[in-house]
């Protein structure tokens, strides 16, 4: 079962000397691909990805003109793969993309037919009681055990990313629609313990302040009851 592994990357030009060698080491471990979305980056990230690609020949790139959201990034990726197993994590290194590898394993052992996904550790404490609240909200209004919804990576089948709906979120709300979607069709979930470390370079695109988190949980909500009202119709 080849794996794709999709990072979008958004100016994120001082992390990928790091971060290209890393998947270099990813794509190096197995019948494994990666792909750096460069999702509509203004910096140099364009120029960067050109002098270290071709030192990586398990590492590609996908172009997005223009930013128009995290989601649309990744599902850009996702539409190019070409593996059995698909998946995504950040670009930022605060995850390891070598924990995909650990994710590969859980679907040798059990089939295509599972929904995979990182459980964080090391994290800072106000953060974790942030995901606690978020966790408990979303499993109460949706109904679904849903933990931790933004942990990396997340992984599934081609078949179950081909199920989606055309209107899957283009935001960070990707997490919980690809999650909730996941429990919704009775998918096995296996989650594993992944370190959440120091943003490498550069500062977060969302969770710089409580401002930021603010803003986060209005969409989050918003998404949220766009599903359970979908669910209400179906």
């Amino acid at each position: 079962m080849k794996l794709s592994l999709v990072i979008p990357c958004y100016n994120e030009s001082a992390n990928l000397p790091a971060l290209v060698a890393r998947c270099g080491e990813v794509a190096r471990s197995g019948d494994v691909e990666v792909l750096l979305v460069n999702n509509g980056s203004t910096d140099d990230s364009a120029a960067v990805l050109a002098c270290l690609l071709p030192a990586h020949p398990g590492v590609r790139s996908v172009h997005v003109a223009k930013n128009q959201g995290y989601g649309f990034g990744i599902l850009s990726g996702l539409r190019a793969a070409q593996g059995d197993i698909l998946g995504w994590t950040h670009a930022d290194m605060q995850t390891d993309p070598m924990d995909a590898i650990r994710g590969h394993d859980i679907f040798r052992r059990n089939g295509r037919d599972v929904f995979v996904k990182g459980k964080r550790y090391g994290r800072p404490f106000a953060d974790v009681v942030f995901t606690v609240g978020m966790s408990c909200f979303e499993t109460a209004l949706l109904q679904k055990p849903l933990w931790d919804i933004n942990a990396q990576p997340t992984m599934f089948s081609r078949e179950f990313f081909q199920s989606w709906s055309d209107d899957a979120p283009h935001d960070f709300s990707l997490d919980l629609y690809a999650y909730y979607t996941a429990r919704s069709l009775g998918l096995p979930v296996h989650r594993f313990p992944v370190l959440f470390g120091e943003r490498l370079h550069g500062t977060s695109h969302w969770n710089v302040n409580w401002a930021a988190k603010r803003k986060f949980i209005k969409r989050t909500v918003e998404f949220s009851l766009e599903l359970k009202k979908k669910v209400r119709i179906a």
